[in-house]
């Protein structure tokens, strides 16, 4: 090891059992195989901006951890620095990790020398028509990449490292890459109904581009933080005896806040905070579909439904797949309050999407299913509108 045994080292060593948790010793073997190497490699433990290094590698391997993703896409995160920073080529990847991973690792390098080959934007050019360009490129190149769409995972994971670690790129860089993540990676995120990734680059990317606007927010919601905690563990007891007495079994949880989709909310309703319903929300998983509207129905007699505030995604599913019945009503106090019914199965598709149909976790696959889903995603990749906003402008 060049750099010596840091603290740093030993950090991102300890992480990798994680990695391997749960899987056949075949799939583990082959994690460890890649992060053994890496480790070995000489890559420097950490750059400034993100270039090529071991904390990179073994964070962006970490993320797609997380998402539950495969062996192979892992193996193929940590070898791209490896192969990036010539330490390793693409032919000792084939005949170490096999063609799959060597065809992921492959695929992102012509990503990557795509998106620095595409023709720079005149400075002079109107924003719209040079934003366009810009993000027309970007949709080009994923959909060339839709050949293994576990390469967009990875451009996912690697762009969520990137904003979590943005204060170390130059300063003339963090707008752009703010901009970029919330006008072309968090939408498709969510497109590709992967919640968890959504939430989080839409939040870091705020945080930058606006950051006034994102430390007000963040100020509304901690100077209430006590009273809505409170609040939300009250709704929480009241509802889980409730469904208890109804004989359904259920989890209750107070649901995750995220400054993004409240400012957001605020701006399309033209509404100030208060009026938000999800800046309290709680979150019931239940076993299956009968549940879900069963506990609708507890929740409509403990409290008195908001008209106009419920939606039925079960009924009539988003494009991204995503399920689950939103209500809100006047809770404990007089407080709005959002309630999220999600069956156990709907809550892992809302947070993983598309990534779960390559988790370590997920067994046998129904062949025909699944391939409709890629089917699907490639519509997706080829689609120019998401959300209602434009992809390409």
């Amino acid at each position: 090891m060049v750099s010596g045994h840091t603290q740093l080292y030993a950090d991102l060593k300890s992480s990798i059992p994680g990695l391997t948790e749960g899987r056949s010793e075949k799939e583990a073997s082959l994690i460890r195989q890649a992060s053994d190497l890496a480790l070995d490699s000489g890559l420097p433990e950490k750059t400034a901006a993100g270039t090529p290094s071991l904390e990179r590698a073994i964070s962006i391997a970490n993320i797609l951890g997380e998402l539950r993703l495969d062996h192979e896409t892992i193996a193929a995160a940590i070898m791209r620095d490896l192969v990036e920073d010539r330490r390793q080529s693409l032919k000792d990847v084939e005949s170490r990790f096999g063609a799959s991973v060597a065809g992921l690792v492959e695929g992102l390098e012509k990503l990557d020398l795509l998106q620095s080959l595409s023709p720079p934007e005149p400075e002079k050019a109107d924003k719209g028509k040079k934003d366009k360009g810009q993000t027309e490129t970007l949709r080009k190149m994923l959909l060339a990449m839709s050949e293994d769409l576990r390469a967009v995972l990875i451009k996912l994971a690697e762009r969520l490292y990137y904003m979590r670690n943005l204060k170390n790129f130059p300063e003339e860089k963090r707008v752009g890459l703010a901009r970029e993540t919330l006008d072309i990676f968090a939408p498709l995120a969510n497109r590709l109904g992967i919640g968890r990734l959504r939430w989080e680059l839409e939040d870091l990317a705020f945080h930058y581009l606006d950051a006034e606007t994102y430390k007000k927010v963040a100020k509304l919601l901690d100077e209430r933080r006590v009273d809505r905690e409170a609040n939300v563990t009250a709704v929480v007891e009241r509802l889980r005896a409730e469904l208890k007495r109804a004989d359904i079994r259920a989890e209750v949880t107070g649901r995750a806040k995220h400054i993004y989709s409240i400012w957001r909310k605020m701006t399309r309703k033209s509404v100030d905070f208060e009026q938000v319903f999800d800046v309290t929300a709680v979150r019931v998983l239940v076993p299956d579909i009968a549940s879900c509207y069963a506990t609708l129905g507890v929740v409509h007699t403990l409290w008195d439904h908001i008209r106009g505030e419920f939606d039925d995604y079960i009924a009539s599913p988003k494009e991204n797949g995503y399920q689950a019945l939103h209500t809100a009503v006047i809770g404990p106090n007089g407080k709005n309050l959002e309630v999220q019914i999600r069956t156990f199965d709907m809550h892992k598709e809302a947070e993983l999407g598309v990534a779960a149909h390559w988790s370590y976790k997920e067994g046998a696959r129904q062949k025909g299913d699944f391939q409709k889903k890629i089917a699907w995603l490639r519509q997706v990749l080829e689609a120019k509108e998401i959300e209602g906003v434009d992809f390409i402008s």
